[in-house]
């Protein structure tokens, strides 16, 4: 060991002696434009340190080096998840998959492989990414992250070429190829978009004027602003997060402290992968990255940390078009006439002939039909519809992780967060080691003010703009127009003055509502509808969460340990405020029985028992859990919210209300006979513990999950796929993912504990296949090694020198 550590000190002051030598940055930044597939002139080389679980610590002499280990480190745990990304953001995944595939949902919302591949392959076409790549930061990313981005792609195909991939997902593939720097931005311009021309592409790809004879149809305003209210809806979200930051004022130390747990997909190409970028001198900085990111986007530093939530301010607006009468593809704009782009993609299918079609845009952005199949957008002879998304031109997302990276306490993270403004979709909260608390809702979102809504939203707007905090703006009035902030650094976007920001409260979480309840105590308010509501119902999960948070500050004397704690607590909210009057509802039912929706009637005592005995919990040995789980889907997905409590809403008391359980709601008996119905046919005891039946299977072993899903309201959340013949909730499809607890003591190293509980690799014949998940099961953390004396004293250690081969 004493060998090894000489060995690597020698090699670090190597690095530091060569950081002062580095090229100039408009050098290397040309150099990263030009790279394509092949290896670079330069030989490019970085040292991988292995710790336990396959973290890798990755250490380089400047950024396209670094980039360059990190692309290699990605490719030997997620090769095969990162192909098929490239596969898409290409436009061949009808290519290589057939034009009916469906996507994984990582990249966007396509429900086909040939809507997507029509999307991706006019960002091809039109150069898109290369024009946002050309622009001069800040407006356009910087030299730097073009450099990571070249050096990530050269470390993957340099991982391809001197490796043998096991992975059966793409061993043998032919789409499984080289990639250049361009591949890399590509796909990080398809994060970007995510939440906006992400969401709608399918109605952006379908949409195509209508012929003569067509009906004059028009959306339904106030089903419209249902299904959006409902598609923007934390509740009804695929992915979410819960974050807290505690301040000094808490802690037994006076030093911040973070517990980040964002909730993510747990296979396919959204998830995170864990690593510790160093460049000594100038950067370090441990956690987690989104497949493909050659940045950390979640993590810590030697003095600050941070986490993400998904946040609710609505990325995109919509822009109704008044038609010119005598041609659908041509919109008035203060009653001067302007024609539609056409933008015509062929796609190439596997064993079939090449699709060919045309998508139609305008000054405000693609004319779409829908945002999902639930909200349609017709285009008649009269009107259509055009989709603003402002993260279409915004590629700072990488900077602004880089920043984050090297900020020194939660005024660091504010400085990134207003210089880059590369955030599009989430709300960040920091904690320092001076003990410092953040929570801003930093985004990148339309420049859609109350006053614009009330003077320019058309007749739809004016219902789905309070509903949702979708804009439906009039096209056809040039004063309708989205202005610009003096502080923004793109046209038609919020500054940052304008964004909810709440700094050194005593604690400062979020569960994907709004801004308004981050402090029970200090509530934030003052922002326009499009970041989100003020004054409204939160979910059960935010409810939860405050309670659980706001004791913990009030306690005070706050520890790591303590974080760990609120993690796996596992507490059900919705268990505490309605499993007691169920119990008692059902054990008044004539005869203990209930009909259930099939009409049959079905014995239910033993559920009534069962669920007053339940401890309220999602822990593995909690028994009538899964009873509970069952019945309380179907209970609030056939009762509405306003029919589900006696006690109503009340803003002035917000964490309390609603409450207590309308047993005589319409539906109620039903959910419960429904749910002994389903667990009888599963062959599940009423009573049965959690673990048997909540699981995964990785390999030969069946690990126990706990947790509990998003209308329950667990901190933990999972969200488990149901298979009756399998024996209950056999898998899970997303949830608590990349978790970090994090404090500071007198040292210079930072107190973190991680978990990446869906593990570092997707390959099953990976030894970090597993391994974490094994570790989440069990409730256990992996201590974090960021110091160097933590990195060369882990008893896995193991030193990998990676380079490109001429």
């Amino acid at each position: 060991m004493r060998t090894r550590t000489r060995r690597l000190t020698a090699l670090g002051i190597s690095l530091l002696t060569a950081t002062a030598l580095l090229p100039s940055s408009g050098a290397i930044a040309g150099a990263a434009e030009a790279r394509d597939a092949r290896p670079s002139a330069g030989g490019l080389s970085a040292t991988v340190r292995y710790t336990q679980y396959g973290i890798p610590h990755i250490l380089a002499k400047d950024y396209e080096n670094l980039g360059f280990g990190t692309g290699w480190a990605q490719a030997a745990d997620q090769v095969c998840t990162l192909a098929e990304g490239y596969v898409t953001v290409r436009g061949e995944r009808s290519r290589y998959f057939g034009p009916d595939g469906k996507p994984d949902g990582s990249l966007s919302s396509a429900t086909t492989n040939i809507s997507s591949d029509l999307y991706f392959g006019g960002v091809r076409d039109t150069r898109t990414v290369e024009k946002l790549l050309k622009q001069p930061a800040p407006a356009g990313p910087s030299a730097t992250s073009k450099e990571l981005m070249a050096g990530f792609a050269a470390g993957y195909n340099a991982w391809l070429k001197q490796n043998r991939v096991t992975d059966p997902a793409c061993k043998g593939a032919k789409w499984l190829r080289p990639i250049s720097a361009l591949d890399v931005a590509r796909q990080g311009f398809a994060v970007q978009v995510l939440g906006g021309q992400g969401r709608g592409i399918d109605g952006i790809t379908a949409a195509q004027p209508p012929t003569a004879k067509a009906p004059d149809r028009a959306p339904d305003p106030e089903r419209t602003a249902r299904e959006a209210r409902r598609l923007f809806s934390a509740d009804e979200a695929v992915m979410g997060s819960n974050a807290v930051t505690f301040s000094g004022k808490t802690t037994a130390n006076g030093k911040g402290l973070l517990l980040g747990n964002p909730h993510y997909p747990w296979q396919g190409g959204r998830r995170f992968w864990q690593s510790q970028q160093t460049i000594p001198g100038e950067l370090n900085v441990s956690g987690g990255s989104l497949l493909g990111t050659s940045v950390v986007n979640i993590g810590f530093n030697g003095d600050v940390a941070w986490s993400h939530t998904v946040a609710t301010g609505v990325t995109l607006n919509l822009h109704q078009l008044t038609l010119d009468p005598a041609d659908p593809t041509t919109y008035l704009v203060d009653g001067k006439p302007e024609k539609m782009t056409k933008r015509t993609v062929e796609v190439p299918v596997k064993d079939g002939k090449p699709v060919t079609r045309t998508q139609w845009w305008t000054r405000y952005g693609p004319v779409t039909t829908g945002l999902g199949a639930q909200l349609p957008l017709p285009w008649s002879a009269k009107t259509a519809y055009a989709l603003n998304d402002p993260n279409a031109t915004n590629m700072r997302g990488s900077d602004t992780d880089l920043g984050f990276g090297k900020a020194r306490s939660t005024d660091g993270i504010l400085k990134a967060l207003r210089d880059t403004q590369g955030l599009p979709w989430v709300n960040t909260v920091a904690a320092d080691r001076k003990g410092h608390s953040l929570l801003s809702q930093s985004q990148v979102l339309p420049r859609i003010t109350d006053d614009l809504a009330g003077r320019c939203s058309t007749d739809l707007g004016k219902v789905t703009y309070p509903a949702s905090g979708v804009a439906v703006l009039d096209g056809s009035r040039g004063d309708c127009a989205i202005g610009s902030d003096k502080d923004a650094v793109q046209p038609g976007v919020f500054g940052p003055s304008k964004m909810p920001t709440l700094k050194d409260a005593p604690y400062a979480e979020n569960s994907n509502d709004s801004a308004w309840l981050t402090n029970a105590d200090r509530p934030i308010t003052g922002y326009e509808r499009v970041f989100g509501t003020i004054g409204t119902q939160r979910s059960l999960r935010t409810r939860g969460a405050v309670e659980d948070v706001a004791a913990m500050a009030k306690q005070g004397g706050l520890t790591v340990k303590d974080l760990q704690e609120q993690q796996f607590a596992n507490r059900a909210p919705a268990g505490d405020l309605a499993a007691d009057d169920a119990a008692r509802a059902c054990a008044a039912l004539p005869g203990g029985t209930a009909t259930g929706s099939d009409g049959k009637a079905v014995d239910v005592r033993k559920a009534c028992d069962v669920l007053k005995a339940w401890d309220h919990s999602m822990n593995t040995d909690s028994r009538g859990a899964l009873l509970f789980d069952r019945f309380w889907r179907g209970l609030v997905a056939a009762v509405p919210n306003a029919q589900l409590w006696k006690v109503p809403f009340s803003a002035a008391d917000p964490v309390r209300t609603p409450n207590t359980l309308n047993t005589d709601a319409p539906g109620f008996a039903t959910a419960l006979a429904d749910a002994v119905t389903q667990l009888n046919g599963a062959g599940i005891a009423l009573d049965a513990p959690l673990g048997k039946n909540q699981f995964v299977v990785r390999g030969s072993e069946r690990l126990p999950i706990h947790g509990g899903t998003e209308s329950i309201g667990v901190w933990n959340k999972v969200e488990p796929v149901w298979d009756a013949k399998g024996g209950g909730y056999t898998e899970v499809a997303h949830g608590s993912s990349h978790i970090q607890a994090v404090g500071w003591d007198k040292g210079r190293c930072p107190k973190a504990r991680t978990l990446l509980t869906y593990s570092q690799s997707s390959n099953p014949n990976s030894p970090y296949y597993s391994d974490q998940t094994r570790l989440y099961a069990d409730e256990r953390w992996v201590t974090s090694r960021f110091c160097e004396k933590d990195i060369m004293g882990d008893p896995k250690l193991k030193v990998v020198k990676v380079r490109e081969r001429r």
